[in-house]
């Protein structure tokens, strides 16, 4: 005869299913958690960032980068012949990097060399705000066949300035990190960074000899290949800054902005242009913002309006004595945002939507139904950018509302 023993034949076997059970309940509902801060984050781009730091890597040590054939043209075969310009624009690239950053900025290059600068020859501007090592320089200049330069950020440009309260700056710090999806909250280098963006990266002797600047980030792609060239567009169009994709800001980096911003603006309304892009940053004529910025991450500018327009630089003095950059976390975007939008006509703030661009996450990719997508031989996912999948995040409705405002005849 058989004798079948019972499953959990004592109270203890039965606790440690009760337990078991709650267990998985509780992983479960973990899971769900870390899914949902998972898309909130990725609709702030970050969700790229997360996921590598979450993704388990070697404890050996890392080879070095190798700087021998960094950059392969086969791996962006153009079916086309490649157009040619009977001049270039008084233009560079421009990037801000820590050495730890090269092989992000190799990646990044490779994109821009690939889609677009291997024929045009347009230089690079590296800054740090320390001195770039040997390995940084030799593999970076490997990548094109363009000059590059190297520069050093004084360290007054780059520091937290000494009239910062400390105290009240720690305490804001450690009450923002607190706050769920705020990305780099208890940073200082990240302010560092946002102020130098915001007051200071025109200021650089590097850029004294060029007109327009183009922002490269590290670990950039570009999905479709660049078939004309944008800064001579600039030129030629008058423009003063070009975007390609807008986000709204975090309400929680930036509390005070707007109120600052006003008090300066309506201290100073002669620095106002009449036919400036106020809606695109507020609906009701400045009482409220839209928290709309222009993504700087990618940007194209004309450093003439940074360096000679007294309303911008006098307006970044007025944040930097409000002390946000620290005291909140006030970014290099929303303070392009309401300046720019303000300070131009709006005529010379143009969107490069036929530009193909990704970023943690975000993406920009043009119309498959529209000539750009062909002529681009684009390689990105419609339905996956800010147009479809991310639209109710993005500011482009703001930005063609901007536009389509009355003009104000100017003599």
């Amino acid at each position: 005869m058989v004798s079948y023993s019972p499953l959990f034949s004592s109270p203890s076997h039965w606790k440690q299913l009760i337990l078991s059970k709650r267990s998985l309940i509780a992983s479960v509902f973990l899971l769900f958690s870390f899914l949902g801060l998972s898309e909130l984050l990725f609709e702030r781009g970050l969700s790229s960032r997360i996921l590598s730091s979450l993704t388990p890597t070697s404890s050996a040590v890392q080879p070095p980068l190798s700087c021998s054939n960094l950059f392969e043209p086969s791996s962006f075969q153009h079916s086309t012949p490649r157009p040619t310009y009977p001049r270039k624009a008084n233009a560079t690239f421009l990037t801000l990097a820590r050495n730890s950053d090269l092989a992000g900025v190799v990646h990044s290059m490779k994109q821009v060399e690939g889609r677009f600068n291997r024929d045009r020859h347009y230089p690079w501007v590296f800054l740090n705000d320390e001195p770039f090592t040997e390995e940084f320089i030799r593999c970076t200049s490997a990548v094109t066949s363009a000059k590059t330069y190297y520069g050093q950020i004084p360290r007054e440009q780059w520091v937290q300035p000494d009239f910062i309260d400390e105290e009240r700056a720690t305490k804001a710090r450690k009450a923002l990190s607190k706050i769920r999806g705020v990305f780099y909250a208890d940073s200082v280098s990240y302010r560092n960074m946002c102020r130098f963006y915001s007051g200071f990266f025109y200021r650089q002797p590097l850029l004294q000899n060029f007109k327009y600047y183009w922002r490269v980030e590290p670990d950039i792609n570009y999905r479709c290949e660049i078939e004309y060239d944008p800064f001579l567009y600039m030129e030629d169009n008058n423009k003063a800054y070009g975007f390609t994709i807008s986000v709204p800001e975090q309400k929680e980096t930036t509390p005070t902005l707007w109120d600052t911003s006003m008090e300066f603006f309506n201290q100073n309304p002669h620095y106002l242009h009449p036919n400036n892009a106020m809606r695109f940053a507020s609906k009701d004529g400045g009482n409220t913002w839209t928290r709309c910025t222009y993504w700087t991450n990618f940007e194209i500018g004309d450093l003439d309006f940074f360096r000679g327009s007294e309303g911008y630089n006098k307006y970044f003095e007025h944040l930097e004595t409000a002390g946000g950059f620290y005291y909140e976390r006030w970014g290099d975007a929303p303070m392009h945002g309401i300046a720019i939008s303000l300070l131009l006509d709006r005529d010379r703030i143009h969107h490069f939507d036929d530009i193909a661009y990704e970023h943690t996450g975000w993406e920009q990719c043009p119309d498959p139904s529209t000539p750009a997508y062909e002529r681009g031989r684009c390689h990105c996912d419609y339905d996956n950018s800010m147009a479809v999948k991310w639209k109710r995040y993005s500011c482009q409705a703001d930005f063609e509302a901007a536009l389509a405002m009355p003009r104000i005849n100017v003599e």
